[in-house]
């Protein structure tokens, strides 16, 4: 499937998605979430995952999904997302975003926040990320699953044509440093793309945020990438029990 096609069917099935769980019925083709399933004390509370459907407001996550968190290189994202809509509309902005978002490029990051330092804080107003904060450096940056879910899911509703959609679905299978690209939310079923991000020091700390038809996922684990899936899994499996996780 296209990525323009997949995309819009992202946003439809997403409407009628929140809608049939609202209305207490399956919606569309694709399994319903199933909120009343959904159990916090199932995933240790080093992980915070928030999953949302794209009616504003249509979500669901763990007890402490709002809890601020380093954002780590899903930072990018929003680093991106500035320079696209509010840059100077150069094709080197195009460039670094994209190596940003496919290869987790942290060079390019850097160019990025140099041109454009107040970024990061100026799309956590527009977008109401109450937990995102540049705290002086993207490196250094804050955010929360809840806030990254939500970008995400506005993105699709609002600009399914946004190349930071096309640069998630397409990841390098390494980053540029090298880590591959493979684990936590991007192991769900029907999953179309997927960011990272990982601490290159100190204790292990990983995150990931997806989307697929009708959803977006986000997860952050004080913990290992193997962590990370480990426990998405098994809170995916409660709220999907229909779908297998891939292998």
């Amino acid at each position: 499937m296209g990525r323009r096609a997949g995309v819009v069917e992202t946003v439809a099935t997403g409407v009628g998605l929140a809608l049939g769980v609202c209305a207490g019925g399956a919606a569309s083709a694709q399994p319903a979430l199933d909120p009343g399933a959904f159990d916090s004390s199932r995933i240790p509370p080093r992980t915070s995952l928030s999953v949302r459907t794209l009616v504003p407001g249509a979500g669901w996550g763990t007890t402490n999904q709002h809890e601020e968190r380093a954002a780590l290189s899903l930072a990018k994202l929003y680093l991106a997302d500035y320079a696209l809509k509010h840059g100077d509309g150069s094709a080197e902005d195009r460039d670094l975003g994209e190596r940003m978002i496919r290869k987790s490029d942290d060079a390019a990051a850097d160019r990025i926040e140099a041109k454009y330092p107040y970024a990061i804080d100026a799309e956590a107003t527009e977008y109401h990320l109450r937990s995102t904060h540049s705290q002086g450096g993207w490196e250094f940056s804050t955010t929360s699953t809840a806030d990254v879910a939500d970008f995400l899911a506005a993105k699709i509703r609002d600009e399914p044509d946004s190349p930071i959609l096309a640069w998630m679905e397409q990841p390098a299978d390494r980053a540029a440093d090298g880590t591959r690209q493979d684990w936590g939310t991007a192991r769900l079923p029907q999953v179309y793309g997927t960011k990272w991000g990982w601490s290159d020091v100190g204790d292990p700390e990983v995150s990931s945020v997806s989307f697929g038809p009708g959803f977006t996922v986000a997860a952050h684990t004080y913990g290992t990438p193997e962590q990370q899936t480990e426990d998405v899994l098994a809170a995916w499996s409660a709220l999907m029990p229909e779908v297998n996780p891939k292998h």
